[in-house]
């Protein structure tokens, strides 16, 4: 019986504590988590576990200048993939492809891109999917 009690309390805490949460912390978390997911099965890969690319080949995605300078491009560069573009990240030269994702929808891309955008050092905020939407339509 005491246990029960115990056990009941804490839920209610539990409850208690995610209520008090806003719509845009649960948003965030929301697409947090889902961009995690895609990043695993999509860009790990490459651009490795913490997001710091390959030698010369693939560059890192820990530079929150790069990241937040080009923001309105990210989605596109997701998306249609980028071809022989050389990229400069801290004064480091990357010049290659990087495929197309043309199966991912805007949402998963402010999935991704709040992800990435929050992960390896990098703090932008959520990247809701009106945002990546509306960068995604000047990228054609």
């Amino acid at each position: 019986m005491k246990l029960r009690i115990i056990a009941f309390i804490g839920l209610l805490i539990c409850m208690v504590v995610v209520s008090c949460q806003s719509d845009a912390e649960q948003d965030f978390k929301r697409y947090y988590t889902g961009g995690a997911a895609i990043y695993k099965s999509k860009c790990q890969n490459c651009h490795g576990a913490k997001g710091e690319g390959l030698l010369n080949l693939i560059p890192p995605l820990t530079d929150t200048a790069y990241l937040k300078k080009n923001k309105a491009k990210l989605g596109c560069f997701i998306k249609y993939g980028i071809k022989e573009t050389i990229i400069t990240i801290n004064g480091k030269a990357y010049e290659g492809a990087m495929p197309a994702n043309v199966d991912l929808t805007a949402i998963e891309i402010a999935k991704l891109l709040t992800y990435v955008g929050n992960s390896f050092g990098n703090i932008m905020g959520t990247i809701a999917f009106e945002e990546a939407d509306a960068d995604l339509a000047k990228c054609k």
